[in-house]
């Protein structure tokens, strides 16, 4: 049975981690394309997508910049494609949602609270940067609050449910599972509801086993059956958080987005080598990956044929 295979998420780029950091992070819509089939053809049912400026790596957050590499993955692939709405914590609402109501995807990511986003741990890490944007951004992040207002959830949820798009719920703390039950009273919210639940980001829940836990039992008790679980963890967390849903019936999301690293003090070439460590750690306890047709089942998907782009 479809339900009982684990789908493979793959956020290729994201909008947190520099140019500076990895020489491996797609930024051009050429790389970002290549990294993406990528990590489809490793095992990825789904990738979750942001675009960049290609001349310096900063976060793009307008439709104009995903339409390359969208149509390149679209007409190479049946991979499921995610759009962020998330952007960068700095961007409005408006803007974050801009490129997901106009190429209509079967999935959007949408953050499901407002907190504190500390990326600034990281300039311990790097010292020297390429681009002026980059430290400033990471630096910034002492006084920033990512605004996920009810407000500004609300808005996201009726401008794309209008294009038949379902949602990947990023939960980054135990509040943010209990905002989307309110909208899940609402009826805003319609099942099965796709749950990523994030650990391990300065400002979110921790990524201990028993955060992990707590999230789990938290979901089990508010949505019930009405809900498909997958997990995130934040760079060198990344990999144990997602054996540990595996083996609990859940999914799990990998890619540079997420994690720059492959092993300690080891960067990751590309996106499909994460996929590809997963992958092993799922077949290892002998469960097998979905297919993006038996991950559009699972999650009641509309289909690639019913996207705009």
């Amino acid at each position: 049975m479809a339900k009982h295979k684990v789908i493979i998420s793959c956020a290729v780029t994201g909008s947190i981690h520099t140019p500076s950091m990895s020489p491996h992070l797609p930024v051009t819509p050429a790389e970002i394309a290549e990294s993406a089939l990528g990590a489809a053809e490793a095992g990825a049912a789904i990738v979750h997508l942001h675009a960049r400026n290609p001349a310096d790596g900063r976060p793009d957050q307008s439709p104009e910049a995903f339409e390359p590499f969208l149509k390149v993955i679209k007409q190479s692939s049946d991979v499921v494609v995610n759009l962020t709405t998330g952007g960068a914590p700095y961007m409005t609402i408006e803007e974050r949602v801009r490129p997901a109501a106009q190429w209509q995807p079967e999935v959007a990511s949408l953050n499901m609270g407002s907190m504190n986003f500390g990326l600034f741990p990281m300039l311990k890490r790097y010292k020297a940067f390429q681009h002026p944007w980059e430290r400033p951004m990471l630096e910034g992040s002492h006084d920033l609050v990512f605004r996920n207002s009810f407000k500004d959830i609300r808005y996201a949820l009726e401008t794309l449910n209008a294009t038949g798009a379902r949602y990947e719920f990023e939960c980054y703390d135990t509040s943010h599972l209990y905002n989307l039950h309110y909208f899940r009273t609402e009826g805003l919210v319609q099942p099965p509801l796709f749950i990523q639940t994030c650990f391990g980001l300065l400002g979110g829940i921790g990524a201990h086993p028993e955060d992990v836990m707590h999230m789990k039992r938290t979901a089990d008790r508010l949505f019930g059956a009405e809900y498909r679980w997958s997990v995130l963890g934040a760079g060198r967390n990344q990999m144990p958080v997602a054996a540990m849903a595996a083996a609990m019936g859940g999914n799990v999301r990998v890619g540079l987005e997420d994690s720059l690293w492959i092993g300690a003090g080891q960067l990751a070439p590309t996106n499909a080598a994460q996929v590809r460590q997963v992958r092993q750690i799922i077949e290892g306890l002998g469960l097998e990956i979905a297919t993006p047709d038996e991950a559009r089942e699972i999650l009641s998907l509309k289909g690639g044929d019913r996207v705009a782009f």
